[in-house]
């Protein structure tokens, strides 16, 4: 409602809509004083997320986007340790995201397969991703994309069939600084898989692997010593992880997405007190925006594109 735009006593919106209203709601928001904690994506075009990028400079306030995932205390690590060249020089980097809320080729056509929430995989999905590569490696300079629909039509509710009018799978060759070389992958109908981002960092002295539906572990390779010795080993999440010790004093037992959320809800009020935050500021989240459509270009030119 917008009579909470005027209400004094609140200080944040959060907004939760589907994706095609998410610019209409922040900007108010913004434009009346508010702070904005806008879930994925940041809009369905770019000039959306222009416009909520230019509301936010504006308006002084601060402008989180909702990727709770780089709130995980190991993916900090995991940035840590590539930053700190624990890997030695990135090579590469692959990553699969895959989802199978959208397997079903009986399930009845609703919003997420409307042109008007976006390209599908692309931006309702694999910005969950880029988002992680962000605070990883770093978002890509070029991209080359080919997008698909596994189903052309779904049932329609009223009766009948209705054509799918955007793309539940994305494959994409990505460019990173310096020529480091990628892969992004996502799939929101592949059945089995139901939270599933899988992230490969290869570098010259080691590598690191990451699967969120085991998100409370992940695997590291180093190089160094005896090579009689060498082998992946896994790191389960701890009380040297921050800010894991705040939830569990003991190591091994796990967090999950909500702990992740409540993370970043403190992240947002720190950043609100201006004191450093771990976020994906608006600023950031229209680099994203700028990749994921960049990604939908070269699709359709069939080319590569720049993705800044």
């Amino acid at each position: 409602s917008r009579d909470l735009l005027a209400d004094p006593a609140i200080d944040v919106i959060s907004v939760t809509t589907p994706n095609q209203f998410h610019a209409e709601m922040a900007i108010a928001a913004l434009e009346a004083g508010k702070h904005v904690w806008c879930e994925k994506p940041m809009a369905t075009s770019q000039a959306d997320a222009e416009r909520m990028l230019a509301a936010q400079r504006a308006s002084g306030r601060v402008a989180v986007m909702g990727y709770n995932y780089i709130q995980n205390p190991l993916v900090r690590h995991m940035a840590a340790l590539v930053r700190n060249g624990a890997i030695g020089a990135v090579t590469h980097v692959r990553v699969e995201m895959d989802e199978d809320y959208m397997a079903d080729p009986a399930e009845p056509f609703y919003w997420k397969s409307e042109a008007s929430s976006g390209y599908g995989a692309l931006d309702d999905f694999a910005v969950h991703p880029l988002s992680l590569l962000s605070v990883l490696v770093g978002l890509p300079t070029d991209v080359m994309a080919a997008m698909a629909k596994p189903y052309a039509d779904r049932p329609a509710r009223d009766g009948g069939r209705r054509a799918v009018e955007n793309h539940d799978i994305a494959n994409v060759l990505l460019t990173f600084e310096g020529g480091v070389s990628g892969v992004l992958m996502a799939n929101r109908s592949a059945w089995g898989r139901k939270g599933r981002i899988f992230i490969q960092i290869y570098g010259s002295d080691g590598s690191i692997l990451y699967d969120q539906e085991r998100m409370n572990e992940f695997q590291l390779y180093d190089r160094a010593g005896n090579p009689a010795n060498h082998g992946f080993r896994t790191v389960l999440t701890s009380g040297q992880h921050a800010p894991y010790g705040r939830f569990i004093p003991a190591p091994g037992h796990g967090l999950g997405f909500n702990d992740l959320k409540i993370i970043e809800c403190r992240e947002l009020m720190a950043a609100i007190a201006g004191e450093p935050a771990h976020v994906v500021d608006f600023e950031t989240g229209f680099a994203i925006e700028k990749a994921v459509h960049a990604m939908a270009e070269s699709h359709n030119r069939r080319q590569w594109m720049s993705a800044i």
